[in-house]
């Protein structure tokens, strides 16, 4: 079973829910920020995926699941369960191995290619992917690495885009789970920050036209993606996936 957490009703799963299910693979979704509890570590939880969300890791005043959210995630690095936190997910899981989450210089919003360095380019997580790549972007934070930690990526905006720690714990900055559906949703969401600063990101029709532009390599990177983390997680024994049309 893989555990998804939410953080907010319009950043679930995304494309990953649909590899899941088009590879037989059981999950379940909770939703923080709705009430939903954390459960118990449990064996039968052989992944956890930490998705997004708009708050920030140091705001638990304001949102305290994330406090709760934190002390699970500690759990998790301690049983070594594998572990994928995306963009929110990541700054989480980089504090709760003990490093810093502090505002970025900018913000990165809409479509960024991101590097990988010498560690990310060996890694199982990137495998078959190359080493440089675009990928869709909504973020003011970032996350240091964690002592004992690695960076995996960076962008010219943003140093840190990916970490491991341990075996099998990973944060991605970016989003790979993103549909067209997703981005429309987070830019009428979001619509405030988006107009605050226009002129420095992109629009949301922008960011949908080049969805239409990039869709086709970016989710052949997704299905790579996924199957490198649940090969890597010990899940997938099958490589076979179709995104819908």
């Amino acid at each position: 079973m893989i555990l998804f957490i939410k953080h907010i009703d319009i950043e679930g799963p995304g494309t990953i829910a649909d590899f899941l299910d088009d590879n037989k693979l059981l999950y379940t979704v909770i939703d923080v920020s709705s009430g939903d509890k954390l459960p118990k570590l449990k064996k039968d939880f052989q992944a956890i995926v930490c998705l997004g969300g708009p708050m920030n890791v140091y705001e638990e005043g304001k949102y305290p699941f994330l406090r709760e959210e934190d002390t699970f995630l500690y759990r998790v690095v301690e049983e070594e369960v594998p572990f994928l936190g995306i963009c929110l997910g990541a700054q989480l899981i980089a504090k709760a191995t003990g490093a810093r989450v502090t505002k970025n210089p900018v913000k990165e919003i809409g479509w960024y290619k991101i590097v990988l360095n010498d560690h990310g380019f060996k890694d199982d997580l990137f495998k078959g992917l190359p080493e440089i790549f675009t990928v869709f972007q909504w973020h003011g934070d970032t996350f240091s690495i964690p002592q004992g930690g690695k960076r995996l990526a960076f962008s010219e905006l943003c140093q840190n885009q990916a970490l491991k720690y341990g075996r099998n714990i990973y944060g991605i900055q970016f989003h790979v789970e993103v549909t067209r559906v997703m981005i429309a949703q987070w830019a009428d969401a979001y619509k405030g920050e988006l107009e605050s600063l226009k002129g420095i990101v992109s629009d949301k029709q922008k960011m949908l036209k080049d969805y239409d532009k990039l869709s086709k390599v970016y989710m052949k990177q997704a299905e790579q993606f996924y199957v490198n983390f649940f090969t890597i997680a010990g899940l997938l024994k099958k490589r076979t996936f179709s995104f819908p049309q």
